[in-house]
């Protein structure tokens, strides 16, 4: 496995709503895949609260629609990866976009997702890949089945879904980690009972810190921090419209 720079951008943790940060990531592969920017670590919060579909999901309960949290509308978004329904509340998202990889898709994944093991053991907590079938594919919650995209705490608890895009050479793996989910709205959305998650009510600075920490020695790269600029803030919001459901 080897990536194509030594080098790549860091854009700070970014609060935005779906759409956007759906948008940034679209925006970012195709950059990337056409050699106009180099490889990319981001995190990123929604706001406000979202469930994203995956880029194929055709089915979800209508009253989706309808949801509110704390009096504000839930909104509805489709990420350009594939994968089901994940809800976005009391969550960081991470995103990579990297190109130069070989081996097979899991293979891919598994070397991105390295650094979250390496970030998220340094931080005292154990993480192992998911072995659940294809039967996956019928459940509309993402963190419902842990396949080998998913990264599982010792007490099965879900901590990271993950999913990923390929366009040319270049890669995009994003994934949300359940920091402080709300049960009674993963009840409300879904319909089932979630899993008790652990008390992880750590400063999100300190998860992105010892994340940052790990990828920068997972790929052997140095990090150049640059927030988006505001030209590329006009180029993103032209790739905003078509994550809207």
């Amino acid at each position: 496995m080897s990536t194509d720079s030594s080098v790549w951008r860091l854009i700070p943790l970014t609060e935005a709503s779906g759409r956007l940060q759906m948008a940034i990531d679209s925006w970012l592969l195709s950059q990337h895949d056409q050699g106009c920017h180099p490889s990319t670590l981001r995190f990123y919060t929604w706001q406000p609260v979202a469930i994203s579909l995956g880029y194929h999901q055709r089915r979800w309960p209508e009253f989706w629609h309808d949801l509110q949290w704390q009096n504000q509308p839930i909104e509805l978004v489709r990420r350009p990866s594939g994968g089901r329904g994940v809800l976005h509340q009391g969550d960081l998202t991470y995103a990579v976009v990297t190109s130069g990889l070989s081996g097979s898709r899991s293979q891919i994944y598994q070397y991105i997702s390295e650094f979250l093991v390496r970030g998220w053991r340094s931080l005292g907590f154990h993480l192992d890949y998911g072995s659940a079938g294809r039967g996956y594919i019928h459940h509309p919650d993402c963190f419902g089945t842990a396949t080998g995209a998913d990264l599982v705490l010792d007490n099965g608890y879900k901590l990271i879904g993950s999913a990923q895009l390929c366009r040319g050479r270049a890669v995009l793996q994003h994934g949300s980690m359940r920091l402080t989910p709300d049960p009674g709205l993963q009840s409300q959305v879904f319909g089932t009972a979630m899993a008790s998650p652990p008390l992880l009510s750590m400063e999100l600075q300190t998860v992105i810190d010892a994340l940052i920490m790990a990828a920068t020695d997972s790929f052997g790269i140095q990090l150049d921090t640059q927030p988006l600029t505001e030209a590329e803030w006009d180029q993103i919001a032209k790739f905003a419209p078509q994550f809207s459901v």
